[in-house]
């Protein structure tokens, strides 16, 4: 019979899964339209998920063989991954309704794509890290083309599933020469196995090239970019803030546990890579936001250059740029939930607007909405004194810190 408190670490996950599976029994027999009833169940339920989360205490604490692990960075970034899902399901109602998509199986691919977030966080293996991370996308692939009858959402979802797979399958092959080259997939075997000196195997290098790669078109980060700009203008537009918020969390948190657990020993090998992504992400980004006349394609490039940030904040490979790279994540998912919900609430002649140009006259005909944009707009671009400019202030720092000043120059 199993241990039971070796499960217990996960016993948010559990939680969820079982959830999970009784409200998609609920909603395949219910005898009226259950969409409103499960969307208010799977929102109570991430919320109770947080707050078993927000009991987690500050011990390290290993399950499942020590694939799964429980530590602060793991609660931190599960917190926001379950906090901006919840709210994401909460934008989705109104929306779902006016639209006519009422299908009790939107919320459902939410909270089952924040499960696979969560594991994703608490990996501590390269397999556990894997079974998360497809336990997350493939929600995400359906979630994309949701709008059965709109062809731009069947051609976001298609985009993103065939990618998706590739990134997969680099991902996957990255694994193989690690396990290759040393024998082991768990985080702590693999550092050992790093540390016994003479350098790291040539494998081990071109694994963790491919494994970047696989963790960078999660992240969105160029030049793995090519399918944003194009699910976030297609994808239904609740599920495009989803894409915006709790994905990135949940990669970053990823790529944070892989570079700083079994790579550290790395570090100069690895950095090099961080910052030649966080660069790019930046410049396309930025070049290719400003060309942009539809909303959302150009929310899809101001994440991709947000990431850049990311990555040239934890390109500094010390605590204070992790903490920065965390303040940095918190402070953009509350700018991309009130940046989506003011995009939800604005509709002209009984319509969504989503082209640029249709926000002229906004001051007039609704200066609280229009302010609201405003303010979100100012802090994503880092205009003092808004949230934004001390994300990016504190990310300057932690460069600074280890004296990459012409990264920061670039970067400001």
């Amino acid at each position: 019979m199993t241990n039971l408190p070796v499960l217990l670490p996960a016993y948010t996950e559990m939680f969820m899964g079982a959830s999970g599976l009784a409200l998609l029994m609920y909603g395949v027999f219910s005898s009226k339209e259950a969409t409103r009833m499960v969307s208010n169940l799977v929102f109570l339920t991430l919320l109770f998920a947080l707050l078993l989360e927000v009991g987690h205490g500050p011990a390290r604490e290993l399950a499942f063989n020590d694939q799964y692990v429980v530590d602060r960075f793991a609660v931190f970034m599960k917190v926001i991954i379950l906090g901006g899902s919840a709210f994401a399901v909460l934008m989705s109602l109104e929306y779902l309704d006016r639209e006519q998509m009422g299908r009790f199986e939107f919320p459902l691919l939410i909270m089952f794509a924040a499960l696979g977030m969560n594991m994703m966080a608490t990996a501590n293996d390269l397999m556990s890290l894997y079974i998360g991370l497809e336990t997350y996308s493939l929600p995400q692939y359906v979630l994309a083309s949701f709008r059965k009858n709109s062809l731009r959402s069947n051609e976001a979802g298609l985009k993103y599933f065939i990618l998706g797979a590739l990134s997969s399958g680099i991902l996957l092959y990255g694994i193989s020469f690690i396990y290759g080259s040393t024998g082991v997939t768990n985080y702590d075997a693999i550092a050992a196995a790093l540390r016994g000196g003479g350098g790291a195997p040539i494998g081990v290098v071109v694994g963790l090239v491919f494994l970047l790669a696989g963790i960078g078109f999660k992240l969105g980060a160029a030049p793995f970019h090519m399918w944003a700009p194009d699910v976030y203008e297609g994808a239904p537009t609740p599920v495009t803030a989803f894409f915006a918020i709790a994905p990135k969390v949940a990669a970053f948190a990823l790529l944070a546990r892989v570079l700083f657990g079994p790579f550290m020993s790395m570090f100069l090998q690895w950095q090099q890579l961080m910052i030649v992504l966080g660069l790019a992400s930046l410049v396309i980004g930025t070049l290719g936001a400003m060309m942009q006349t539809n909303i959302k394609r150009l929310l899809a490039y101001s994440s991709i250059a947000h990431v850049g940030y990311l990555l040239i904040g934890i390109s500094a490979g010390t605590d204070l740029s992790i903490r920065a790279a965390l303040i940095y994540i918190t402070i953009y998912v509350v700018m991309s939930l009130g940046t989506f919900g003011v995009v939800l609430c604005m509709r002209q002649n009984g319509r969504m607007v989503e082209d640029i140009d249709h926000l002229a006259g906004l001051s007039q005909t609704n200066p609280a909405l229009a302010m609201a944009m405003a303010i979100f707009m100012f802090s994503m671009a880092g205009i003092p004194p808004m949230a934004g400019f001390f994300g990016k202030f504190y990310v300057f720092i932690a460069i600074a810190d280890v004296k990459l000043y012409w990264l920061a120059v670039v970067g400001i």
